[in-house]
């Protein structure tokens, strides 16, 4: 069972993605974490991704996608795997496409989990940070026991700059414009699948497995 999961930033995504991988006993895979482990280990393709971080430079679509298809090919993908967070554009989506093609396999579901901006916003920017130990709450999903302070720590909170306002606005544009055509893209090769992402987080899951199967 092979997934992408679309959504905007602050859509659940991740979440979900977790929650499907722990169920399916697939591994869930972000370009983030491929990026990392390549790097640590030493590898050429991460020694050539790391040229260009370093930089600053964004990776080449090419390159990400070498390293995507590699590490598809690790045992623990044998029945499948989640992919969050990549594709994020067209000419990655069909880079990704060519070299699936090339390996003999392709995708098998695009799950988008629809939330609309406003909802977004408000989610976002009820999210805040320990400025000690880096722990996340919500100012009405998960809640402090002490405003403003860290459960774990007792550190103050902060609104990280990715939470604020203008910056989520200015993230959502970019995803409408860049990211968007993806659920076009992935609804004419047949393999889309949308999702209520405003409900409760079990039960966008439970809609998820209705769509995947038992």
């Amino acid at each position: 069972m092979k997934i992408i999961m679309l959504g905007a930033p602050g859509a659940g995504k991740g979440t979900q993605a977790k929650m499907i991988a722990a169920k399916y006993d697939i591994p869930h895979i972000s370009t983030g974490d491929i990026f990392r482990a390549n790097i640590k280990n030493g590898t050429e393709l991460g020694a050539k991704a790391k040229e260009y971080m370093d930089k600053g430079l964004l990776v080449p679509d090419e390159l990400v996608v070498d390293l995507v298809i590699d590490r598809f090919k690790e045992p623990d993908c044998e029945k499948g795997y989640v992919l969050d967070g990549f594709p994020r554009t067209i000419p990655q989506a069909e880079a990704l496409d060519k070299a699936l093609t090339a390996i003999g396999e392709s995708v098998d579901y695009a799950i988008n989990v629809e939330v609309p901006d406003d909802n977004i916003i408000n989610r976002m920017g009820g999210r805040r940070a320990c400025v000690g130990c880096g722990a996340t709450y919500h100012i009405v999903y998960s809640p402090t026991k002490v405003e403003g302070k860290c459960d774990t720590c007792g550190g103050d909170l902060i609104i990280r700059d990715d939470d604020k306002p203008e910056t989520v606005k200015n993230r959502l544009s970019v995803y409408h414009e860049q990211t968007q055509p993806l659920i076009d893209y992935y609804t004419n090769k047949g393999i889309i699948a949308e999702v209520d992402g405003t409900v409760d987080m079990k039960d966008v899951f439970n809609a998820i497995v209705g769509i995947l199967g038992e």
